[in-house]
């Protein structure tokens, strides 16, 4: 049987969540699980919350094993850090399924792979699919099911198959003052009732106006977080703002109320429909959810 490349994010919860979903369906949760935690200890190394035992091209030796099939492969990146140190990051393995062998394949940029043809399948945030092809329209984009539609199709022939349901929200944050200016919910209905400053992260520019929708943002600028602050404290400081949300408890401690979760950050199989075959199709339902079963249901 032929192997299928899926191009997958090289380190962080993306491919952590594409590991785990692999592995509920094939059984490699032992591989998937020494991936994840060797991935997390070399983190904390380059973080300095980690003392390494060896240096960094020891630890790869000790990882990596060319001769062993099926055994998964590590390479060196130049972090973004002070001083750019060397992060040992995820490069590939080879997972056999019943659709034949599915080599993951570490990429900065999956989804930029999948554009250029390089990948049929790959996996990437829904956010750089915002922030890369989708249309802006006066309507906001609300859910991950709704992207396709504003996908060019002469732009991209890159679709998105489904999520990993690894979900953390774009959320909106007030403070207590700007809630007080208006009556009712912070939601998007707000946002088009106000005027004046919206604190984002920069690199979220094009994926605030496509989930908040054009129209919502007349009236409203857009001011960034100063280099090296705390984005809460910084929206504290506007009165308003998108935040990309775990749990709140950060902007609680700013004095920020939390508003309508606006679009899910989720992790997203990709397709190039150009490049389909029965074989990638099938190595995609590998990573669906599986459908709810009538005894399930009862």
């Amino acid at each position: 049987m032929t192997t299928t490349r899926v191009a997958v994010p090289r380190k962080g919860r993306p491919l952590e969540a594409v590991l785990e979903r692999l592995a509920g369906r094939t059984g490699t949760t032992d591989l998937a699980d020494e991936i994840i935690s060797t991935l997390r200890y070399e983190k904390a190394v380059t973080k300095g919350k980690q003392d390494a035992v060896a240096d960094v091209y020891h630890r790869i030796s000790d990882y990596s094993s060319l001769d062993t099939p099926y055994e998964p492969e590590y390479t060196l990146l130049r972090d973004d850090r002070d001083g750019m140190p060397r992060r040992i990051v995820f490069d590939s393995v080879t997972v056999p399924t019943e659709y034949g062998d599915v080599q993951l394949v570490g990429r900065e940029e999956p989804f930029r792979a999948l554009r250029t043809h390089e990948f049929a399948l790959g996996f990437d945030s829904a956010d750089l699919v915002l922030e890369e092809v989708v249309q802006l329209r006066d309507e906001p984009l609300t859910a991950i099911h709704e992207i396709n539609d504003r996908i060019d199709p002469l732009d991209t022939d890159v679709r998105v198959v489904t999520g990993l349901g690894d979900t953390v929200y774009h959320t909106l944050l007030a403070t207590p003052e700007v809630m007080d200016s208006q009556d009712g919910p912070l939601d998007r209905t707000f946002v088009t009732n106000y005027e004046g400053e919206l604190c984002i992260s920069p690199r979220y520019e094009r994926l605030v106006e496509a989930v908040l929708g054009t129209s919502a943002l007349d009236g409203v600028s857009f001011t960034y977080p100063m280099e090296g602050g705390e984005e809460e404290a910084d929206i504290a400081a506007t009165g308003l703002g998108v935040y990309l949300t775990v749990t709140g408890s950060t902007a609680r401690d700013h004095g920020l109320e939390l508003g309508e979760q606006l679009f899910p950050s989720e992790t997203v199989l990709l397709e190039n429909a150009h490049e389909r075959t029965e074989t990638t199709e099938q190595v995609a339902s590998l990573f669906e959810e599986p459908e709810e079963t009538a005894l399930q249901s009862i």
